[in-house]
Parts: C-alpha cells; structure tokens; sequence
C-alpha cells in the first residue's frame, strides 16, 4: 500500500516537472524571438547600404552626376510613408516643420523666373501613399498650387495620412468635393472638374493648370515646365493632345455607358444610340491629360456649350478623353489650338500596340496594355523629355522610381539660382553632406 502511494507520488513530481520543462522551453523560444525581431531590421530595405536604404544599381549610377574617382551615389531616403504615419500623419498631431525637412521638400522659389510663373497642379489619388509624397515633393514649389482629389473608396487610413500631409503646406488642398471615381468612367472628369472649380476661386495667380495621376512622375523640372509653356508654341493655348475621332472609336460617344460605381463602365443594354453632340460640335479624340490656361478653365465653367457637352458626356465612354480635346478645337475658346493634332509632349507613355514603332518594349510589365516602368526604361524616359512619365509603381520596380527621382531632383537643385539647402537632397555622393554648397546658376 505504501508502495503504491510513493509510485503515485514519484510520477506526479515526474509529470510536474516535464511541465515545467516543456513552459521553460516555450518562454525561451518567446524571447528568442522578440530579441531577434528588435535586432533585425523589420524594413527589407534597412538592410542595405550604410545608411540603411536599398543603394542606387550600376546601372542608375551612370544617369547621375560624377567624377572620374567619386564616390557612388547613397539615398538618405528610404521610407517615406512610414515616416509620415511615424510623424501622426495618420491622423495624430503632425510635426509639420519636422515633415518638411525630413521628407525632403524644397521650400523656395528656385528662380524668379518660376516664381513670376506660378502653376496650378490637380492630383487624382486613391493609394500608394510613398508614391504621392514623392510626386508631391518633386513637384512642390511655394509659389505653385496644387488641388488633391482623393477617391472616395480610398481606405481610411490613406484619407487620413493624406489630409494631414497637405495640411502641412499654405498652398496645398484637399478638393471641397469628392467623387467615387470608376476607370473609364464619367467621375473621373467630373474629379477634375471639382479641382477646377476650388482652384478657379484661388487668389494665387496661377498661369496654367496640369493635371496628374498618382503614378505619373515628372521629367522636366519646374523651371523647364515654365519655360516650356511659355514657349512660342505654348505661350497663351492649351495643351489637348488629340484629333478628330476616328471610326474605331465612335462607339465611345455614339452608345450609352452606365457606371458600375467604383467597378467599372459597360453599356447600357437596350438603349438607343445618342443623339448628336449639343451645339453641333465636333467630337475629338486624345489623351485626358491636359495643361490648360487660367481663362481657359473660366470658359469650361462658365460656357453654355461647355456645360451642355458635359451633361451630353455623361453617359459616354471615358469621356475625359474626348471633353478637353474637343472644347480646345472651339474656335471661340481662349487658348484653344484647332490644329494642334498630337504635338505637345505632355505624357511618356509606352502602349503595347506601339511596342516597335514608338519604343523598344517594356522592361517591367504591361498593364492595361500601359508599360509599368522598369530600370531599363529610364533611358528612353529621359530621351522623351516629355512633361510627365506614366506609370510607376514603388513596390514592383522601385528602382525605376528611385533613379529618376535622383535623377530629377539633383537637375533641379542644378538649375537653381538660389543658395541650396541641405535637406533639399535626396541622396549623398560617399561622406560629403551634400553635392551643392552655394549658389548654383543657370
């Protein structure tokens, strides 16, 4: 009896103890892993280079300014959005001074010249936060303003961390209405037409207004844009790239299309064909990317014909395609350009119907038959020298993004005529802080 009341004891000490053993095993496991996760860098990205941002390829290397002997190129910017939501810019009190200089914004006027030239800017976004900080600051300048559509449907977070960031900037805003924009679809005019309105009333005396997605980046510098537009060519007339409408597209005003909100655009089953255009106009084709004069946007808001061509193109098919071209081949519109065709380098696009004839091919990735820029564009890009390249993405082929970023900032600070700041740069060459010191003119 006794016996068996000691085995009984003995093998619950034996039980106790493995018990013990196997939550000794766990909590060493716990911890081993919470002293890794603080040890190793959480960002991919933290992992190269000296100053913890993934380094510029060979082949970026060669598009920027060096010396025979001179150090490679380091970014000292790698996580842009982590450092707004870092900084409360999802919805925290933003450190708005801190923002500015840590994400890099220019905060003068870089010539009088773009300074007596302000320009108006309307961005249509819905995500990819780093994507819109870094077209944002490539194209900030305190004399300009810029108008931000956010779509509707945007997650909340994104809304946020984007009011907060153009809180941080005087000439910045948010467009006093919204739209749930549709691909193809009438909303997307009709978020432009918002920002046209809220920067119509602006006392800022912009000259032009150029409108942009959140995945286009720039080519030209703003001092080139002013001098481009100022051009013979340009000075005084919109920029509507397009010609009259060819048959294969005629489908696209001559049915009805009903938006599935946020989704997409189809036909409407059973309708009949649209009446004609009001006011007999003629209807044109061409890109929905425009830069249009001050007076011109006056006319698109105010006009008879233009406000009837809008209420006509409400159930057309990708209307922001064919409304500004058309206005522009009025003759009674200010700036209007009747024989402009396709001049105007306003976008660098490579469709894959052109593949051969307009450009060599993609080297990232087709989407919606538009290439997604990679690495190997850049030179093609460059060659362009359009206004604007179309279309990036930060997490598929970010090196492409990275290098012209570099590359069009440091033509920026190049061709400025002011004395340089330092948190103006983007990236460093080797230990020096910074490429330029003083004054560096045209």
């Amino acid at each position: 009896m006794v016996s068996v009341r000691c085995w009984t004891i003995m093998l619950q000490l034996e039980g106790t103890k493995c018990s013990f053993l196997f939550c000794l095993g766990i909590c060493m496991f716990i911890c081993s892993v919470i002293y890794l996760s603080t040890k190793a860098p959480t960002d991919p990205q933290a992992q190269h280079g000296p100053l913890g941002c993934r380094p510029f390829s060979q082949y970026c290397q060669a598009f920027l300014p060096s010396t025979e002997g001179s150090p490679a190129w380091q970014r000292r910017d790698c996580q842009v959005e982590r450092n707004l939501l870092g900084m409360g810019g999802g919805g925290g009190d933003l450190d708005c001074s801190r923002l500015v200089r840590e994400l890099h914004f220019i905060t003068s006027p870089l010539s009088r010249e773009e300074e007596d030239y302000p320009l108006a800017f309307i961005l249509t976004v819905h995500k990819e936060l780093e994507l819109l900080v870094r077209l944002l600051r490539a194209i900030y300048a305190p004399q300009n303003i810029y108008c931000v559509h956010v779509d509707v449907k945007a997650p909340q977070e994104y809304s946020e961390a984007v009011e907060s960031l153009v809180g941080c900037f005087p000439n910045v805003f948010l467009a006093s209405r919204s739209e749930m924009v549709t691909y193809a679809g009438f909303s997307r005019l009709q978020a432009d037409i918002n920002c046209m309105r809220d920067l119509a009333a602006s006392t800022v005396p912009w000259r032009k207004v150029v409108n942009l997605c959140g995945q286009d980046f720039p080519v030209k510098s703003n001092l080139e844009l002013v001098r481009y537009m100022q051009s013979k060519e340009w000075r005084d007339r919109n920029m509507t790239p397009g010609i009259k409408q060819p048959a294969s597209m005629r489908h696209r005003t001559q049915l009805s299309y009903r938006e599935i909100r946020g989704s997409h655009v189809a036909p409407k089953r059973g309708a009949p064909k649209k009446g004609a255009p009001p006011h007999g106009v003629q209807i044109y084709f061409g890109t929905a990317y425009y830069a249009l004069t001050r007076t011109f946007v006056e006319f698109v808001l105010r006009s008879q014909v233009s406000r009837d061509l809008l209420e006509w193109s409400k159930d057309t098919f990708s209307p922001d395609e064919h409304y500004w071209v058309t206005l522009n081949h009025i003759k009674e519109a200010p700036g209007s350009h009747v024989d402009g065709g396709w001049s105007g380098e306003i976008r660098a696009i490579k469709w894959r119907d052109q593949e051969g004839t307009k450009h060599n091919g993609c080297k990232g990735r087709y989407v919606r038959d538009i290439c997604i820029y990679g690495l190997e564009d850049l030179q093609w890009i460059i060659n362009r020298n359009s206004m604007f390249a179309n279309k990036f993405e930060s997490k598929t082929f970010p090196d492409a993004l990275d290098c012209l970023e570099q590359w069009h900032r440091e033509k920026v600070l190049q061709q400025a005529t002011v004395p340089i700041q330092s948190w103006w740069q983007l990236a460093t060459q080797g230990n020096k802080t910074g490429l330029f010191n003083a004054t560096v003119g045209l």
